[in-house]
């Protein structure tokens, strides 16, 4: 039963993704219906569902729910800290590339950029988990 809040709320995430980057670029982009990055963060979201839904059944003293507090916070850490750094490293790394493609002395592979996400990516991911680990 706790399997279901946090993969409710991952789906719904990356549906609300998969639709912001449909009607910002137009068009359907597959790889966003499973690609990290972008808004909200489902990662946070199925953390936070998580940890809400056994937070509301056991209490916030339970070991359990301690236990995944301490793993979502590592993960809204993660999320909004680290993966975002790596994000935007491989966009200067990108930028040098891109610059060396003009001189022909490198070859074109490209690095992924969307990796993490905004504070506010998480903060929002982080609101739906909660809602979605209320309901169910």
């Amino acid at each position: 039963m706790y399997f279901i809040p946090p993969v409710i709320a991952w789906i719904v995430a990356q549906g609300i993704k998969v639709l912001i980057e449909t009607l910002r670029l137009g068009r359907f982009d597959r790889h966003r219906v499973f690609g990290a990055g972008g808004m909200p963060s489902s990662h946070a979201a199925a953390a936070v569902a998580l940890t809400t839904s056994l937070w509301k059944d056991f209490g916030i003293h339970d070991p359990l729910v301690a236990v995944t507090l301490t793993f979502t916070l590592i993960v809204l850490y993660d999320a909004a800290g680290v993966r975002w750094e790596t994000g935007r490293q491989a966009q200067i790394i990108n930028k040098i590339i891109d610059e060396l493609m003009q001189t022909k002395q490198i070859t074109n592979e490209r690095l992924k950029e969307l990796l993490g996400h905004t504070p506010l990516q998480v903060v929002v991911g982080s609101l739906l988990g909660f809602l979605i680990g209320m309901l169910f």
